[in-house]
């Protein structure tokens, strides 16, 4: 499916033209470059959550998510211990799945170690690919990339989890490694390049 024309005339890819919520996510948000590590783990975060889930689901929740997690703060997400997951499985805001929790906790710890080696967001930002044509219609745009897939395989040995290809992907995707705006929408090109 190509980019479509909403009632207000601008051109969006689909998934952005429907509901409000994803409307504001898509024009003010994806593919947007975003900067410094609790927004990096936000994103790594959420989009773990997501999987399997609709992004809709994640968007509605993301007050809930943020309040639960203590706005990934990394130190503190951290420091998390068995009452917090306890407190968290409680939390009718967020995805309740057990997996996924400790998955958020260790992402974290696994961030704060990862500051030995310059950090998590220019770790991610060093898996960059090489621009690409604009995809034309949603089957045009991957769900994996040889990037995403090496990004998955480091970042699992170094600790973290629930980061697989598709998951790193949709990441890569969310904070402007590569602009998957299709060709024809109104934020296509509109992702911050690296200085």
């Amino acid at each position: 499916m190509p980019a479509v024309v909403g009632e207000d005339g601008i051109a969006r890819c689909p998934w952005g033209a429907g509901d409000p919520v994803s409307t504001a996510y898509h024009d003010t948000e994806w593919g947007m470059r975003v900067s410094g590590e609790a927004a990096h783990l936000e994103r790594l975060t959420l989009e773990a959550f997501q999987s399997g889930l609709s992004w809709l689901t994640i968007l509605n929740k993301r007050p809930h998510f943020r309040a639960a997690f203590a706005d990934f703060d990394a130190d503190t997400v951290a420091a998390f211990d068995e009452s917090d997951v306890e407190r968290l499985m409680a939390d009718t805001g967020i995805v309740r799945n057990r997996r996924k929790v400790d998955a958020a906790i260790a992402n974290a710890r696994a961030t704060v170690a990862l500051r030995e080696r310059g950090g998590l967001e220019s770790f991610i930002w060093s898996f960059r690919p090489e621009p690409g044509p604009a995809p034309h219609t949603t089957g045009d745009v991957p769900t994996t990339s040889p990037e995403s897939v090496a990004l998955a395989k480091a970042l699992k040995k170094l600790g973290f989890a629930h980061v697989g290809p598709t998951t790193m992907y949709a990441l890569m995707e969310a904070i402007g490694l590569v602009d998957d705006h299709l060709e024809g929408c109104h934020r296509r090109g509109c992702a911050t390049t690296l200085p």
